[in-house]
């Protein structure tokens, strides 16, 4: 028996078993650490915010309320796996103004309040520069407050499509964070005009009328990428950059009306899909077992390592399950077992030929590693397609539970099995016999 294999067969088995400890344990009702499920299967909070689109051009309107919807998504879903639903509606005409709201809908937040901490409040972010006056009240050191002597430029959040935080490079002792500003076509076009006319001036950063950064303009910047530096630390870098973000939004909202909603589909779903998931494990586990006998036997301990490393993604990351994220997972329960399939049949054939057990094990898993690999590719790329181009966190969802779930089966299945199967095989000598 070869000891190297059995010992990571051993750290394997052990994983899978504290693993899934840890999800049995995790699954308590006070437990931060459970399942989060979808809103069709946990309910959760309703909110509806009216935009406020005085200030944007008609032609512009759609534009915008899909940039603003954009925004307000990623700024719920931060990592694309807690599937909220953010969603554009036009409301009735009154008095000739068009009502354009925004729906979100966050699954298994039942706190309102919460929810609307998690959208954050709409601030609007302005560019303004420093007179003469108040730049003399800043030399002097006094303390006194100038936010009064700035100047509108109509530079604002609207043109501002990102901030972000880099390190600068260039200090000697320890890396400094800097803060990056890039704007859209319309704000580099006056970003450049204001930087030219008022290059040595103070440009303050406001946000709901605060100021929050006041850089100096060192020269002309014509290509909509600024820089500001300072001797700020990065958890203030952080809350800067926040700040500007959420002062990026194309145009103010308002929040009209919250409600906490139940689930469409509920407990019983969710039984229903456990028990599903569970049955099908049943006869997948006994047609390998019946038709591979020991061979089968592994490939089921490797599938219940599979199952056990998919649901630790689930809840580490963690990914919101809804009704169709759990249909994907299901169904690659079954494709998990292809790759075994083909490696078996491959031994078969070697054993066929007069092989001994190592060198038959060793040359199926050889000789089937290029049809496992096109086929879980091919799998990959469709769920990369369905992902990306997705027009619902529904279909979004089931297209990264079924990535994850293909991702982990090629592990399972080739090195799990491939550990498990040589740790077990007792003629080792034949492969010593054929290196020699």
């Amino acid at each position: 028996m070869n000891s190297r294999y059995r010992f990571w067969a051993i750290i394997l088995v052990a994983l899978a078993v504290f693993g899934g400890i840890f999800i049995w344990k995790t699954e308590s009702p006070e437990s931060a650490r459970k399942f989060k499920l979808g809103l069709d299967l946990s309910g959760g909070t309703h909110l509806v915010y009216r935009a406020d689109t005085s200030a944007v051009a008609a032609a512009d309107i759609s534009d915008s309320m899909q940039t603003l919807r954009d925004v307000i998504e990623r700024r719920v879903n931060l990592f694309g796996v807690s599937e909220p639903i953010v969603q554009v509606e036009e409301g009735g005409v009154i008095g000739g103004v068009k009502d354009e709201r925004l729906i979100v809908e966050l699954p298994g937040v039942t706190d309102v309040n919460e929810a609307i901490k998690r959208i954050g409040e709409t601030p609007t972010l302005e560019f303004k520069i420093l007179t003469p006056e108040g730049e003399n009240i800043l030399k002097s050191n006094s303390g006194a407050d100038v936010s009064q002597y700035f100047l509108e430029t109509g530079l604002n959040g609207r043109m501002l499509k990102r901030a972000t935080i880099q390190f600068n490079q260039n200090q000697t002792v320890s890396t400094k964070p800097v803060i990056v500003l890039e704007f859209n076509d319309e704000g580099t076009a006056l970003f450049a005009k204001i930087t030219k006319e008022n290059t040595g001036k103070v440009l303050g950063i406001f946000l709901d009328n605060s100021l929050i950064e006041a850089p100096y303009i060192r020269e002309e910047i014509p290509n909509g990428q600024a820089v500001i530096t300072g001797d700020f630390t990065s958890d203030q870098a952080k809350q800067i950059v926040r700040d500007l973000n959420y002062g990026a939004l194309p145009m103010p909202v308002n929040l009209l009306s919250t409600e906490t909603i139940g689930a469409t589909l509920g407990d019983s779903a969710v039984n229903a899909s456990v028990k599903a998931g569970l049955y099908a494990f049943i006869v997948v586990a006994l047609f390998l077992i019946v038709w591979y006998r020991f061979q089968g036997f592994v490939a089921v301990v490797a599938l219940a390592i599979y199952t056990v490393i998919n649901l630790l993604i689930f809840k580490l990351l963690p990914v919101t399950l809804t009704a169709a994220g759990i249909a994907g997972f299901i169904l690659s329960i079954g494709m998990a077992v292809d790759a075994n399939i083909l490696i078996f049949e491959r031994t078969k054939e070697e054993l066929k030929k007069g092989k001994n057990k190592f060198e038959a094990l060793q040359e199926g898993f050889h000789r089937a590693w290029n049809s496992i690999r096109d086929s879980n590719l091919s799998s990959i790329l469709t769920a990369l397609i369905l992902y990306y181009f997705a027009s619902t966190a529904i279909i979004k969802g089931f297209a990264l539970v079924f990535l994850i779930g293909v991702l982990v089966s090629m592990f399972s299945a080739v090195s799990a099995t491939r550990t498990i199967l040589f740790a077990l095989s007792s003629d080792g000598k034949g492969q010593d016999k054929k290196n020699s």
